[in-house]
């Protein structure tokens, strides 16, 4: 009897995914172990390994299918000894579930079935291509009126190209870029888009997102730290790296280069030792304090956005930070991330000091309490002893869900990440 090959569930939240790429093809043996496919989740493609030998004997699920439900049958698996004959008499026990098409071709579906079934007039027009006259009755399918009416074009007045003069949705396009607009209106500079389709991972930003303003109370807390000390320690600590790569030959890398983004997530992560109940997530029964410090730290990748988690930060050192969050980085891009290391965490970062931004708040990311903006560093002139002097300050925003985090919780962290901050050594005790 085939064995079924179904779509695996690679994250315990996962749903549904896109079939990305087969490794295999109909007709090819097996082994237990081997990869045979890809699948797109909402944060990176991973491969799927066969769990049984045998011969690919039909492929259900073709490449490149999306939202592809978790146990859907993608592949039936012959047995050793089995023909495709037994694919003949087989019932499938998992039913298949994908996607409905895109809108763009359900779009094109719908205009050619309504072509086909719409009746025709009694007097054809001599060119299909002239817009219907006031005095008889404009055929369009609905979906051409639907797009004509919300962007207040007249349907009488688009041609029709469908049959007897038929007016489809691609009709409608075509007049509103040439010129058609709201209310007849000829536009001088039409507007052009392009659809960029959604994909998993925008689609999952979206709806937690849109969860996370509609539920969470969100509340924001400002300040400015200076910069200097924490600046003149990662130049020591990095000269120091370069000097004694210099000492072992010219081709010799340095063990390390520390950025500022690696202190703060050290300042963070002993913050929260500091201050744990800000180190927590809600649920209606109860207020869930973590006894980790895992960290979420914001990385932007194609076409999203995703928060590879360096745990147990506060026992790490910062060299160690450091390499840890460049290899999530790197692989966070190249989309090979275990769902391990991007889900979870108790406290998420997002620096966007890096891109020249000063100051911005950050969605809190659900079920987590707190999210830390990093702006970036700039000098200004600050009064000290009663005199005005330049320094390299930064401006950071914690947002707190109110049912876990009072504000007097959100200022005692702020506070303490100040502290580590601008007392840089102690992050190295």
């Amino acid at each position: 009897m085939p064995i079924e090959i179904l779509m695996p569930a690679l994250s315990p939240t996962m749903t549904e995914g896109n079939l990305a790429k087969w490794n295999v093809k109909e007709g090819d043996k097996i082994k237990s172990g081997q990869v045979i496919a890809e699948i797109e989740t909402d944060k990176a493609t991973m491969e799927v390994e066969a769990v049984d030998a045998g011969t690919i004997g039909k492929i259900m699920i073709t490449a490149g299918t999306e939202n592809v439900k978790v146990n859907t049958l993608i592949a039936l698996l012959l047995e050793d000894g089995e023909d495709k004959g037994a694919l003949d008499s087989y019932a499938p026990k998992a039913v298949a579930s994908v996607s409905a098409p895109v809108s763009g071709d359900r779009d094109k579906a719908a205009d050619k079935k309504e072509a086909a079934a719409a009746p025709v007039a009694t007097t054809p027009a001599t060119n299909n291509q002239q817009p219907a006259t006031s005095s008889s009755r404009t055929f369009a399918s609905p979906l051409a009126k639907r797009i004509a009416a919300d962007s207040g074009v007249p349907i009488a007045q688009v041609p029709g190209s469908g049959p007897h003069g038929r007016v489809v949705k691609a009709d409608v396009e075509a007049f509103i870029a040439s010129g058609g607009a709201r209310g007849g209106v000829v536009r001088r500079n039409p507007v052009e888009t392009t659809a960029i389709a959604n994909n998993n991972m925008r689609k999952v930003i979206a709806r937690r997102l849109t969860e996370s303003k509609q539920t969470v109370p969100h509340f924001y807390l400002n300040l400015d730290i200076e910069l200097d000390r924490l600046l003149d320690l990662r130049k020591q600590l990095n000269d120091a790296a370069e000097h004694a790569a210099k000492k072992q030959g010219k081709d010799v890398k340095p063990a390390y280069k520390l950025s500022v983004n690696d202190l703060v997530i050290k300042a963070t992560a002993m913050a929260m030792k500091d201050v744990p109940a800000a180190n927590a997530s809600w649920t209606d029964a109860a207020i869930l304090q973590y006894n980790n410090v895992d960290i979420s730290v914001a990385v932007a990748i194609d076409g999203g956005l995703i928060t590879p988690i360096v745990k147990n930060a506060d026992q790490k050192d910062v060299v160690k930070i450091s390499g840890e969050m460049k290899d999530l980085a790197a692989r966070a891009k190249a989309g090979k991330l275990q769902p391990e290391e991007f889900q979870g965490g108790g406290f998420s970062i997002s620096n966007l000091g890096m891109y020249g931004i000063s100051h911005f708040a950050a969605i809190v990311n659900p079920p987590q309490g707190c999210i830390l903006a990093v702006g970036a560093g700039a000098e200004k002139v600050v009064v000290k002893n009663g005199a005005m002097v330049v320094a390299n300050v930064m401006t950071v925003t914690l947002s707190v869900d109110h049912r876990v985090v009072d504000g007097a919780v959100g200022a005692e962290f702020l506070q303490a990440f100040k502290r580590y901050i601008e007392a840089p050594a102690l992050l190295l005790v």
